[in-house]
């Protein structure tokens, strides 16, 4: 963060963070509370090293992270992580078809562990199949890798397909009461096809959830298809990476109740977002690097036969209709 998006960043929550001067002692100063709480999320230092770093108390210092933590989130979230309309849709899903050649793709879902110690009296509700305790950050991103929603705090036991679900996106895209763009064609073809989001083998397929074709059955259609889905569903993990990297809190296993991580990751969210668009960002990525596919853990709820006739429209689409010249390669490695 350089420093005018950083001036930027206090004026926006310079009202929150003001105390009253009082005759017992001056309050700690808006800038003062920023630094502290930008500190702990960048290097993830304990309270403790914060309290020799700033000479304040350690109670002190828990008490002005958790705050600021909130008020950044509820200053910038209307900001710059709005949920999108129909237009911001349309939008998000041109850019996926001009940087990643996947049309009518609305973005790229996965869900990401955050690690904890353990919490007390939790059993084995945080325990994941990686062997740690966490929870469960389930993220939507887009094409210019930011977050267009989150879902913050499910256990760390709970699968992908399943918190999906339960989130107010995938019950909302259940239901269909979300505004989404009407079907329109895709680039070269005149039949109107609905807009998607790409996802992972661990989540369910459905009109509006695409996943990879198993890697069990495998053809030149369905190759084709598991490599265009790759490349666009690689942005949402990109963009984890991003994250982590600048908010290294979420590198070491917070010792912090799980719901005052919630607000941490929610903070690192919403500032990852404001960064980049105060000052953009450059993402060095090959268009011939492909993901492995990852193992599923869990139950993932069986497809209708909707969905998958339009998955095998897609496939169709990339193996016949709109290759890219370099993906008969790739492929075949």
């Amino acid at each position: 963060m350089n420093m005018n998006s950083f001036d930027v960043l206090l004026q926006l929550v310079h009202e929150d963070l003001e105390y009253q001067t009082t005759h017992f002692r001056k309050p700690i100063s808006p800038t003062e509370r920023l630094l502290i709480t930008l500190r702990f999320l960048a290097s993830g230092h304990t309270y403790t090293a914060l309290h020799y770093e700033f000479r304040m108390g350690i109670s002190t210092v828990q008490k002005i992270v958790m705050t600021t933590c909130e008020v950044l989130w509820k200053r910038l979230q209307p900001r710059h992580m709005c949920f999108p309309t129909v237009q911001k849709w349309i939008e998000i899903a041109d850019n996926y078809w001009m940087k990643h050649n996947f049309p009518n793709c609305l973005g790229a879902i996965d869900g990401k562990h955050i690690r904890l110690v353990c919490p007390p009296c939790s059993g084995s509700k945080f325990f994941n199949y990686k062997k740690y305790f966490s929870i469960v950050l389930m993220a939507v991103v887009d094409a210019d890798y930011r977050f267009t929603y989150i879902d913050i705090g499910n256990y760390g036991s709970n699968n992908d397909a399943s918190i999906f679900q339960k989130s107010k996106l995938g019950m909302k895209l259940a239901d269909g009461k979300i505004d989404l763009p009407p079907p329109s064609p895709w680039p070269g073809k005149n039949n109107p096809q609905p807009y998607t989001f790409v996802a992972d083998e661990g989540f369910g397929l459905s009109i509006h959830v695409m996943r990879p074709y198993s890697q069990k059955t495998k053809n030149e259609h369905k190759d084709a298809f598991n490599y265009h889905l790759t490349r666009a569903r690689r942005v949402v993990e990109c963009t984890f990476g991003i994250m982590t990297n600048k908010f290294r809190v979420l590198h070491t296993a917070m010792q912090l109740h799980p719901q005052n991580a919630v607000k941490v990751v929610k903070a690192a969210c919403i500032l990852h977002n404001f960064i980049r668009d105060m000052e953009g960002g450059i993402v060095n990525e090959s268009v011939q690097t492909e993901q492995p596919l990852q193992t599923v853990c869990g139950r993932v709820p069986r497809s209708c036969s909707s969905a998958l006739n339009f998955r095998d429209e897609f496939a169709k689409y990339f193996a016949v209709d709109a290759p890219v010249a370099w993906q008969d390669d790739v492929i075949n490695k």
